[in-house]
């Protein structure tokens, strides 16, 4: 999809400085959680472009991104002010880490990486599919859909910053396991580790990078 003016949906808060924003969806968008869009606003007259990862298990009808808002930053204030009937432009989908019907699905993720956790995961019990979820923050978020998950049967662990990995993602890693491993650079080295350590491939997962 190039450039498309479209509208907001909803904006709803999902943990301490942390919004889920859903767009609607035009009738040719076709998305996979793990993608990514780009977002194009204005800031003081000049054009910014930012990329979040679609959070929602589908996107029928709309599709959801999750940010967490620095206030000092460009783009989260503003983004955190939008109101249901505003409308951004919006470009993509872009990205190959994303779920494509893998049967059983471990999402180990960092930070803002638990948006496209949850989806992923959401979208694997959809489809009578496995999932688990490890997730390290110091203030976590999506913790009502986390917790859904564990209802439907995931496995989830919520860990504290600088919290070993490595027990929690042998948890739930086999040989039929397709891992997927979404944060920033320093997050994406732990992660690696931690599933090196559990007797997995790290190279075989499906990794994004956030910066």
């Amino acid at each position: 999809m190039d450039d498309a003016e479209l509208a907001v949906a909803a904006v709803t808060e999902v943990g301490p400085d942390a919004v889920a924003i859903d767009l609607e969806s035009p009738a040719s968008f076709d998305a996979r959680p793990g993608q990514f869009v780009k977002l194009t606003f204005e800031t003081d007259g000049e054009a910014v472009s930012r990329f979040y990862t679609v959070s929602s298990p589908d996107v029928a009808e709309t599709f959801e991104i999750t940010v967490e808002i620095d206030p000092e930053g460009d783009a989260g204030p503003i983004l955190a002010a939008l109101e249901t009937g505003d409308s951004v432009t919006v470009s993509g989908p872009f990205g190959s880490s994303y779920y494509e019907d893998e049967s059983r699905v471990l999402v180990v993720a960092g930070g803002p990486g638990v948006g496209p956790a949850v989806g992923i995961a959401e979208r694997a019990l959809a489809d009578g599919g496995e999932a688990a979820v490890v997730y390290r923050d110091e203030s976590p978020v999506h913790q009502d859909r986390l917790r859904s998950l564990r209802e439907r049967g995931a496995t989830v662990h919520v860990l504290a910053p600088e919290e070993d990995m490595s027990e929690s993602v042998a948890d739930s890693l086999t040989e039929e396991t397709q891992v997927f491993v979404y944060g920033f650079a320093d997050f994406l080295d732990a992660a690696t580790s931690a599933i090196a350590d559990a007797g997995g491939e790290p190279d075989a997962a499906k990794v994004e990078n956030f910066g």
